[in-house]
């Protein structure tokens, strides 16, 4: 079963349930009330009111796991898991997979295949995604367990305590390192496309390049912020795009999508706080890249 149990110390003896769990666990209140409802927050063994006042090692339990029902069909598709705990998956996204279902990718995605996988695990949990990436880019996916987590893992995204690392292969050569700091907008609401705009989001890329040669560069990236584009917009901008990005670059006779790979993340766990650090094994079209760099 998943569920967190806590004992009361001093900082919480004579505080509101309520008030102990929204801000010593950082629960929402919404969560807080659904759970109360459900008789899924217990003190000794016993379903209280959110009124109840705490003592000195109380024992409280909240129970997590409950029935859900997401509109999404289990589909037979293999599911790259590169860790898993009681709060969260993380696996590895191929290049071509649409991430959750759309009226354009009604089946076929990575939320069909998430699905599946719950079942066959016997898992009750639906699909709660943490992170997406464009249809074309691969790479690490976090996808949550119970809305607590969920609530947990975006709040982390929202202070930037999760470091996400890319790989990307652009266009011509660069060498160093740098960050590229430049705000991120739409020319117009309905433009797929973002670009540089001084009345855009801030958007804060760092990136070191790792080898080079005359007509491609291997860089590894890290993004202090999340804008959608944000690594194809930023080094189109500087004069290199992705290789292979048809929307911010051109084509290219040596990969059939944007050189981009969600390569590492690195976090703190919700309930221990020990170290995450997970990889994505790099998808054989950017090797074949890297190869030619090499060469």
């Amino acid at each position: 079963m998943n569920k967190l149990v806590f004992k009361v110390e001093d900082n919480g003896v004579g505080v509101k349930i309520s008030n102990y769990l929204k801000y010593e666990k950082s629960m929402s209140t919404r969560l807080i009330r659904k759970l109360s409802r459900r008789g899924n927050i217990l003190v000794n063994d016993m379903p209280i009111k959110m009124d109840y006042v705490l003592k000195l090692d109380d024992r409280i339990e909240v129970i997590l796991e409950a029935e859900e029902n997401q509109d999404i069909l289990p589909e037979d598709i293999p599911v790259d898991v590169v860790y898993e705990d009681t709060d969260l998956l993380i696996v590895n996204k191929p290049p071509f997979m649409v991430v959750h279902p759309t009226k354009g990718h009604p089946n076929g995605t990575l939320s069909n295949a998430v699905m599946n996988y719950f079942k066959n695990t016997n898992q009750s949990s639906i699909v709660r995604l943490v992170n997406r990436l464009d249809r074309d880019t691969s790479g690490l996916v976090i996808i949550a367990k119970s809305q607590f987590a969920h609530q947990q893992m975006a709040n982390k995204m929202d202070r930037d305590e999760v470091e996400k690392y890319y790989i990307a292969v652009v266009e011509g050569c660069i060498e160093g390192r740098g960050t590229i700091d430049l705000p991120i907008g739409r020319p117009s609401m309905d433009s797929i496309k973002r670009e540089v705009l001084e009345s855009g989001q801030r958007a804060v890329t760092h990136y070191e390049v790792l080898k080079s040669s005359e007509d491609m560069s291997l860089v590894l990236i890290r993004l202090e912020t999340g804008k959608t584009h944000q690594i194809r917009v930023h080094f189109s901008h500087i004069g290199h795009p992705l290789v292979g990005d048809t929307l911010y670059g051109k084509e290219s006779s040596l990969i059939n999508r944007q050189a981009l790979h969600a390569y590492k993340l690195r976090f703190k766990s919700i309930r221990q706080e020990n170290i995450i650090e997970v990889v994505a094994d790099i998808p054989n079209d950017i090797k074949s890249l890297i190869n030619n760099i090499e060469k």
